[in-house]
């Protein structure tokens, strides 16, 4: 293999160590241990935005890739939320609707590409600031917890902002998909 084709595997690896990253930030954040869950959690995030860049930057954009990188946002995000709510960290309401949303979208893609096969992976720039605001929210509880510091307003402004773009971008994908399999219905 050439060193450009090694390279262009690079940014699946990062995907690949974030998504492993998932049980080590819920075991760190379980036990109690939040100055490296913090920081587990915070490198699984930057590489979020490493990987995409890298991947265009490389010209290595895959279709796994595209597959891969926000399955591992979604386990990343619900797994480190449904824990933080577990444990009274944040609230249970709002990590019922960042799960019903990621399953509302996972279904909905399994359902769109079943009927019409031609799922085509593009997050909505709603879903964008929605993981980006998660990421932020999820940041600062852990940032909390980890420095004994707590600021409630911040954490309560955060809250609203991930409730309002999880429920946006909830119903962008329910339309768009909408929209999409009604021009296939009509093409058939």
């Amino acid at each position: 293999m050439t060193a450009r084709g090694a390279l262009s595997l690079l940014p699946n690896i990062i995907t690949l160590a974030r998504l492993l990253a998932v049980p080590v930030a819920a075991y760190l954040i379980l036990q109690g241990a939040h100055v490296p869950a913090f920081w587990v959690f915070v490198a699984a995030g930057v590489s979020d935005a490493v990987d995409g860049f890298l991947a265009k930057r490389l010209d290595a954009v895959s279709l796994i890739g595209e597959f891969l990188d926000p399955l591992a946002d979604k386990a990343l995000l619900v797994t480190v939320f449904v824990v933080l709510g577990y444990l009274d960290h944040v609230a249970m309401w709002l990590v019922f609707l960042i799960v019903f949303r990621d399953l509302l979208i996972v279904g909905g893609a399994i359902l769109f590409q079943t009927l019409t096969q031609s799922l085509e992976m593009s997050p909505l720039f709603i879903s964008k600031i929605n993981t980006a605001a998660q990421i932020v929210l999820a940041c600062a509880v852990l940032g909390q917890l980890a420095s004994g510091w707590h600021a409630a307003e911040i954490t309560l402004i955060l809250t609203i902002v991930v409730a309002a773009t999880t429920f946006l971008s909830g119903a962008a994908y329910v339309i768009k998909w909408g929209r999409l399999a009604i021009a296939v219905e009509r093409s058939q």
